[in-house]
């Protein structure tokens, strides 16, 4: 039932926050990509893009743009004080909006 209530990039980010918290994945685990990660929940890519924006803001992972995304070395982000950590997600959220921006306007080249 608990999943019932729970928007779909919701509960990617929490099945992958659990998995990052319970060492399953270690830090600089490869994550499966947008295209596998929604395949595997039956979701669109963008809900998928969603989820790794929410885990990236959380500090759980970072991307690099065509190589993907990876769990974050969160012993480190633990030792970082909150407004480090916000400047950190704001850095990260403003990468993400240049390379979609840079993938508009190439498109728009096409």
């Amino acid at each position: 039932m608990r999943n019932e209530a729970v928007q779909p990039y919701q509960r990617i980010v929490q099945d992958y926050s659990e998995k990052i918290r319970l060492g399953q994945l270690a830090a600089g685990t490869k994550l499966p990509s947008t295209r596998e990660l929604a395949d595997e929940y039956g979701v669109a890519p963008g809900t998928v893009q969603r989820a790794l924006t929410e885990l990236r803001t959380a500090r759980l992972i970072y991307s690099h743009q065509g190589r993907g995304s990876f769990v974050s070395d969160t012993s480190s982000n633990a030792d970082q004080d909150p407004t480090t950590r916000s400047i950190k997600a704001l850095e990260a959220q403003v990468a993400e909006l240049a390379a979609r921006l840079d993938k508009i306007e190439k498109g728009r080249d096409d």
